[in-house]
């Protein structure tokens, strides 16, 4: 029986071809792809201030950058462990993610307070962490299906914004989720077709489209966060270079009245 941390001994396998560019390498172009998300999660967007100190970007951070190292291991070993860390690094950077940006206003009723909801989302992702071990192949999915909770609660956040630029980056990061979810999902149910032509390579897509996507969610994130919790400060979404060029990095600028803390 093959030890869990062996090569190739994961439940899962992706299209590209295994071991054809590195003796050390399981799937190369998968590998080296995942460098965009790494890159992402070093050199994100600086923190907004919060009141009385907390920076919420700065926990966010630390599990996008493990999420990027733990994928690599994964599709570099395709072992057991490198799949379920994989999967599990995604799991906890969405809970992080959610205990802190998810808006008060769409709290549960028995939840009144961030710290209560703190919990909620621990005991959720603790449960969500035994039951993956259950059916590993099963988690992709399931992590994947997360995201048109996301795409509904950005939905319900445009119908109360006017601004144009918010629903243009709105726009853009729906783009590039769905070129991202394509390039997936013709990895794991068209496998056959892209080996046929000999390309298989869609899934290294996926990792670049999807830090693409996360680019532009952030800001998003930031700037619906801000109008909450902060909406003295008076947040905008802004691009650099410039608002003309066609690939931009979006940022959000504050106002800042007076300091909180």
């Amino acid at each position: 029986m093959p030890s869990i941390f062996s090569y190739q001994s994961a439940e899962v396998d992706w299209c590209e071809g295994n071991f054809e560019r590195s003796p050390v390498i399981a799937e190369y172009y998968n590998t080296s792809r995942i460098i965009p998300l790494c890159s992402f999660a070093r050199n994100s967007p600086q923190e907004t201030p919060r009141a009385c100190g907390r920076m919420e970007l700065c926990h966010l951070k630390v599990p996008l950058l493990l999420a990027g190292v733990f994928s690599m291991y994964f599709h570099m070993t395709l072992s057991y462990v490198g799949q379920l860390l994989d999967e599990l690094s995604i799991l906890w950077t969405l809970a992080v993610a959610y205990s802190f940006w998810y808006p008060q206003a769409y709290f549960p009723k028995c939840i009144k307070t961030r710290r209560h909801f703190f919990w909620l989302t621990g005991i959720t992702t603790i449960i969500s962490t035994l039951m993956s071990f259950v059916k590993p192949t099963l988690n992709a999915y399931a992590l994947n299906c997360i995201a048109f909770h996301l795409l509904y609660m950005t939905w319900r956040e445009l119908k109360k914004c006017n601004d144009k630029r918010v629903h243009r980056m709105a726009a853009v990061m729906v783009m590039w989720w769905a070129l991202a979810i394509t390039s997936w999902i013709s990895d794991r149910w068209l496998c056959w077709l892209w080996q046929a032509i000999n390309f298989p390579y869609f899934h290294s897509f996926w990792h670049v489209l999807i830090a693409m996507s996360l680019l532009y969610c952030c800001p998003l994130v930031i700037y619906f966060d801000v109008s909450y919790e902060m909406p003295s400060f008076k947040p905008k979404l802004e691009y650099w270079p410039s608002d003309s060029w066609p690939v931009v990095v979006p940022y959000v600028t504050l106002e800042e009245p007076h300091k909180q803390c």
